[in-house]
């Protein structure tokens, strides 16, 4: 089973900046200079989070049986965004994944609750951190998940004869904007924030099922989908 980290994790590590960031430096993220006064934690975290979305066994653990866990974090994702109602159900294979993606009762008010609350945590980010600086930083941080995500899934699904690419830009595009929103709850909090809050978020949670090789599926009907 993958090692989950919790945001909060994310957020108060003190290991040393050069041994975290390497490559992936607050520099190299937005191209700006720190002044060493200044605090960028918020940034610093988002910087943690793109070295960790690269090593993530992003979708290893589609297909299986959902532990107790899983459900737990599944539901309190549904409920924290306003789908208290709904019941979780687990995909079996990348066929039914793709069919569930597919499917025609696709509830697009789950999608809109997501905006909401994204935007939400982007209006806040932005009071406590340069727009541009923040925009590169999230940027990296969903493109690089999006690009190791899709390799994964293409090699996931091929194990079972599925070589659908609709279906893997889909799997893609939910790792990218999984990542993108955790980013958000990190870039959000506040400098002096070192509670466990951001790990109850529902973007945190969500981007744990990520993190455990999950793939969301959305919700249809009266159920959330778990692949």
């Amino acid at each position: 089973m993958a090692k989950v980290t919790k945001i909060v994790e994310i957020a108060n590590d003190d290991e040393d900046d050069d041994d975290i960031f390497g490559d992936e430096s607050i520099d190299a993220l937005t191209g700006m200079a720190l002044d060493e006064d200044d605090d960028h934690s918020s940034l610093r975290a988002v910087a943690r989070l793109a070295k960790l979305v690269g090593s993530l066994p992003w979708f290893s653990a589609v297909g299986r049986k959902l532990t107790a866990a899983e459900v737990n974090d599944a539901e309190a994702y549904i409920a924290g965004i306003g789908f208290a109602e709904m019941q979780v159900a687990g995909i079996e294979n990348w066929l039914a994944a793709s069919g569930a993606a597919q499917a025609p009762d696709w509830d697009d008010d789950w999608w809109q609750a997501e905006q909401q609350m994204q935007n939400a945590l982007l209006e806040q980010a932005l009071t406590q951190i340069d727009e541009h600086d923040l925009e590169v930083a999230l940027t990296h941080v969903s493109t690089r998940a999006g690009e190791v995500a899709h390799e994964h899934a293409a090699k996931m699904a091929q194990r079972q004869g599925v070589s659908d690419p609709a279906l893997l830009k889909v799997a893609a595009g939910a790792a990218a904007q999984a990542a993108y929103q955790a980013a958000l709850v990190l870039a959000a909090r506040s400098a002096d924030d070192e509670d466990e809050s951001e790990d109850e978020h529902p973007f945190a949670i969500k981007f744990r099922l990520f993190e455990a090789g999950r793939l969301p599926l959305g919700i249809t009907g009266s159920t959330f989908n778990l692949f």
